[in-house]
C-alpha cells in the first residue's frame, strides 16, 4: 500500500488554535495512520518536506449545486443532463483546485455523478448529495411559472419533476419521495421550508409544507439514520423547521438574535451562504436575473451580515457554504472574504473543516488531522489563522492538495 510521510509540518488539526510545529504525518492508502512530534520511520514511504508550512484538513463546502449551470433554473432544466454534467465537471474540478476536498450538494446531485467521482472518471472532491429537493406545489423548487398547468405526478417526466427537485403534496407523497431519494443513494434529505430568491412564484416570507408533511419526511430520514436539511430564509420557517425535527438550516438569512439563541440551544446546525447573495448583487443583473428576483435578493443582502452577527453571538454551530449558481462558481473562495466581516480566521477555519464534518456526520473522519481520518489534506504557504485571505485566492497559496491519499497538486517536491 502506498505510503506518504509529511515532515516538518505546522499542523492545524481542524479545531485547536494552537498549531504544533515540527510535526510528521503518515498517510497509508487513503487514511492518516499516524500524527507524531517525532520522526516517523517507514522505509518504503515517500517523504515530503512541508518546510514549516501549515498542513491542515481539506476544506468542506456544505452548500453547492453541481448541476446548477445557469441562474435561471428553467434554463438549467432545458439544457438537459449532458450540459449539466459538463458544467458539474468544471465546477467540481475548480472546487478541488481551491482546496475543497469535500462538497455537500444540497439539491440535484445524484448517484451517477457521485459514482463518476468515486471511480475517478472525473476529478473533484468527495461528494455528499441530497438528491432531488422536496418542494410543495408553488414552493421554492417548483420552477413552473404561474402560466404553466398544474400536474401532480411527481416521478413522471412532467413539470412536477425537474433537474433539482420534485413537487410533492400530502403526507403520503412526501413519504414516497423521501423513500425514493434515499433509495437512490441520497446521504440526507433536503426540503424547501420557505420561499426563496430565485424561484418564480413564492415570496421569501412564505412558510412551506405542513407540520405533518415535514415530520413525515424527518421520520423517514431518521429511520435511515440520516437527517433533513431545510431551505429557510425567514424566522418563522427556521423555527417551525427546527420544532418539527430538521437538523440543519440552509441560509437562515433573516434570522434575529432571539431565534439564533433558540437555535443554538437546540444544537441545530446552520449553513449560511454569503457568496450567492453578494456575488449576485454584483453580477446578477448582467447574467439575466429578473427584476422580481433582484428585489428579493436585495432583501437578503440587507439582512445577511446582521444574521451572521446574531448567530455568532448566540454560538450557533455554523457550516461553510457558498450556493453559487451558473458561471459564478469560480467565486467560491470569496465566502471567506464575505464572512471575514464578522468572523475571526479560526472561526472560519472550523466552519470549513471540523463543523462541516459534523454536519456530514463524519466527525473524526473528515475535517481533521488525526489518526484514522481520511487523508484529505492541504498545505498552505503561510498562516491562515492570521491571514484567512490565503484561502481566498482560488488555490494560489496551496502548495499541496491531497484527496483520499492521492496527491492532486504538489509544489513541495
Amino acid at each position: 500500500m502506498k505510503k506518504t510521510i509529511f515532515e516538518n509540518a505546522r499542523i492545524f488539526d481542524g479545531v485547536s488554535e494552537e498549531c504544533r510545529d515540527g510535526m510528521s504525518v503518515l498517510v497509508e492508502g487513503d487514511m492518516i495512520r499516524e500524527v507524531s512530534a517525532s520522526v516517523i520511520n517507514s522505509g518504503d514511504a515517500r517523504r515530503i518536506d512541508v518546510a514549516g508550512k501549515t498542513l491542515m484538513p481539506g476544506l468542506i463546502d456544505c452548500h453547492i449545486h453541481a448541476y446548477f449551470s445557469d441562474l435561471n433554473a428553467k434554463v438549467v432544466d432545458g439544457r438537459d443532463a449532458p450540459y449539466r454534467t459538463a458544467h458539474a465537471i468544471k465546477k467540481l474540478g475548480h472546487a478541488l483546485d481551491c482546496g475543497f476536498t469535500t462538497v455537500r450538494d444540497t439539491g440535484g446531485g445524484d448517484y451517477p455523478l457521485a459514482s463518476a467521482l468515486a471511480d475517478g472518471l472525473i476529478r473533484g472532491p468527495r461528494f455528499f448529495y441530497a438528491g432531488k429537493v422536496l418542494s410543495m406545489t408553488g414552493g421554492h423548487v417548483d420552477y413552473r411559472t404561474p402560466t404553466e398547468k398544474h400536474h401532480h405526478h411527481g416521478y413522471c417526466s412532467c413539470g412536477s419533476m425537474n433537474w433539482g427537485g420534485v413537487v410533492v403534496d400530502g403526507v403520503d407523497a412526501c413519504i414516497r419521495a423521501a423513500r425514493e431519494e434515499l433509495r437512490r443513494g441520497a446521504h440526507f434529505l433536503k426540503i424547501t421550508a420557505s420561499g426563496g430568491v430565485m424561484s418564480p412564484s413564492d415570496p421569501m416570507w412564505m412558510n412551506q409544507f405542513r407540520e405533518d408533511e415535514i415530520r413525515a419526511i424527518v421520520n423517514e430520514a431518521m429511520e435511515r439514520r440520516t437527517y433533513v436539511s431545510a431551505h429557510c430564509h425567514p424566522i418563522s420557517a427556521i423555527r417551525r423547521s427546527v420544532e418539527f425535527g430538521v437538523r440543519c438550516i440552509e441560509h437562515a438569512t433573516l434570522i434575529d438574535g432571539e431565534t439564533a439563541t433558540w437555535v443554538a440551544e437546540r444544537g441545530v446546525y446552520v449553513v449560511p451562504t454569503m457568496s450567492v447573495i453578494f456575488v449576485n448583487m454584483e453580477v446578477g443583473a448582467q447574467l439575466g436575473m429578473g427584476a422580481d428576483n433582484i428585489a428579493k435578493l436585495k432583501v437578503a443582502a440587507g439582512a445577511a451580515i446582521e444574521g451572521l452577527e446574531h448567530m455568532r453571538a448566540a454560538g450557533v454551530k455554523l457550516g461553510f457554504g457558498t450556493d453559487l449558481l451558473g458561471s459564478t462558481y469560480n467565486q467560491q473562495c470569496r465566502e471567506f472574504e464575505f464572512r471575514s466581516e464578522v468572523f475571526t480566521p479560526i472561526e472560519m477555519l472550523r466552519q470549513a473543516t471540523s463543523i462541516g464534518a459534523e454536519i456530514l456526520m463524519h466527525e473524526g473522519k473528515l475535517g481533521c488531522i488525526q489518526a484514522d481520518a481520511y487523508a484529505d489534506i492541504i498545505v498552505v504557504d503561510g498562516d491562515p489563522l492570521k491571514n484567512i485571505g490565503l484561502l481566498a485566492a482560488d488555490g494560489g497559496n496551496l502548495d499541496l492538495i491531497m484527496r483520499a491519499g492521492e496527491i492532486v497538486k504538489n509544489r513541495l517536491g
